[in-house]
């Protein structure tokens, strides 16, 4: 059953499906299914949580090590040969050898990385789905809502529910694109290409200097627009934008080169990864003028960051992974509303206790090498979940 009804440019349309309600054995099927799915991603969640101690924990020591050892150089301009091989930490403003060029449209500009961004005009498919019991079966309402919005990735239309009158391009006919500077430098010294990828602010760059390249091309704002009428495209139409990183040279319209600061190995007149005793490697770039104690505690915090969003991770993978594996005592008890719904609440609770302790534990054996008193006061907390869970149950009354 389908409604059709057209909102300006926005269309819509209903579908209406139903299905018999699935019957014991086949709801029993799909939650052994999803077992299986639990049980892989409860000991996924052994191994994130285990490997992230140790990788939070050698990163530390890394960044300690390199903060002991690093060497700030006296001059950008001049190299020299007493720090051969050792971690040095400079600052100063980018410099490429020849500006980066996009011939299509004219443009040019002193910058360590270009980036075409090339958008389509196109159809896009919204979807909107809801689920209800009638007459003993399940139906699905789903809304089909399409929409014509600027992407920069082809929408496939062959996958809407309903091509007709939605159908876009296979293809654009302009491509995006990044260029990079092949030498980048600061001061006397050339950055690796570890430390080039890390020059990624990009900002976008303004067109208003700038003429209509070609005759089917028209400049709107900080847009080349490939329509006849940009105010109103149709789909197929193009519109082009461009961003740059890294500012490597004085510039009228963007001012004044970009500073960075840089922590690595000297080889020559290379800057390169450092290896660490710890099996680290230490490459590392923040824009800006930054001492060495910013630098090391912009890493501790980002180290930090990333330790906690991958226990949050872990926790919620065990969470899932437990949940998924008791799922089919819930099944069990399907057709008795009240006692299911307590179930329910009590699986719940009992995959929020276990993988809460559980994840403790894991976390203080990663620990246990490291840090061994952290780790058994870790261990410790790992039964506070389980005791609380414990000491909530009533007591059995006595005959």
């Amino acid at each position: 059953f389908q409604q059709f009804s057209d909102t300006g440019s926005r269309k819509e349309h209903v579908k209406i499906t139903s299905e018999p309600k699935p019957g014991f054995l086949e709801r029993l099927s799909e939650t052994s299914g999803g077992m299986l799915i639990g049980l892989v991603a409860f000991l996924l969640a052994f191994y994130l949580l285990f490997t992230n101690e140790g990788r939070a924990l050698r990163t530390a020591k890394s960044l300690d090590e390199g903060l002991s050892l690093v060497v700030p150089l006296e001059s950008i301009h001049s190299i020299s040969q007493q720090n051969e091989g050792r971690l040095v930490h400079l600052a100063g403003a980018l410099s490429t050898s020849k500006p980066l060029f996009d011939p299509s449209y004219g443009l040019s500009i002193q910058a360590v990385k270009l980036k075409r961004n090339v958008e389509m005009y196109q159809w896009v498919e919204y979807e909107d789905s809801r689920e209800y019991e009638e007459n003993g079966e399940i139906k699905k309402e789903t809304k089909y809502s399409y929409n014509t919005e600027w992407k920069s990735e082809v929408v496939n239309s062959r996958n809407f529910d309903r091509e007709i009158g939605h159908k876009n391009p296979s293809a654009m006919a302009v491509e995006s694109f990044t260029a990079v500077s092949p030498h980048v430098q600061v001061g006397s010294f050339v950055l690796s290409k570890g430390l080039v990828d890390k020059i990624d602010d990009f900002k976008q760059l303004s067109l208003s200097h700038l003429e209509d390249p070609h005759a089917d091309v028209t400049r709107g704002g900080d847009y080349f627009y490939h329509s006849d009428n940009p105010r109103r495209p149709e789909v197929g139409d193009l519109r082009v934008s461009f961003f740059y990183a890294g500012l490597s040279g004085d510039d009228p319209y963007l001012g004044t080169a970009h500073k960075v600061t840089v922590i690595a190995r000297q080889r020559g007149d290379q800057l390169v990864p450092y290896h660490t005793k710890s099996g680290d490697v230490l490459e590392i770039l923040y824009p800006g003028d930054l001492s060495v104690e910013e630098v090391f505690q912009k890493e501790h915090e980002s180290n930090t960051m990333k330790t906690w969003a991958l226990r949050a991770a872990g926790w919620l993978s065990m969470f899932v992974g437990i949940s998924l594996m008791t799922r089919i005592f819930y099944t069990l008890v399907d057709w008795f509303p009240v006692v299911r719904e307590l179930v329910n609440v009590g699986l719940k609770a009992f995959a929020l206790c276990v993988a809460s302790s559980l994840s403790l534990l894991t976390i203080s054996v990663g620990w246990l090498f490291y840090r061994p008193l952290w780790a058994l006061l870790l261990a410790l907390l790992s039964v506070v979940p389980i005791a609380v869970a414990r000491s909530r149950v009533p007591p059995k009354k006595q005959q």
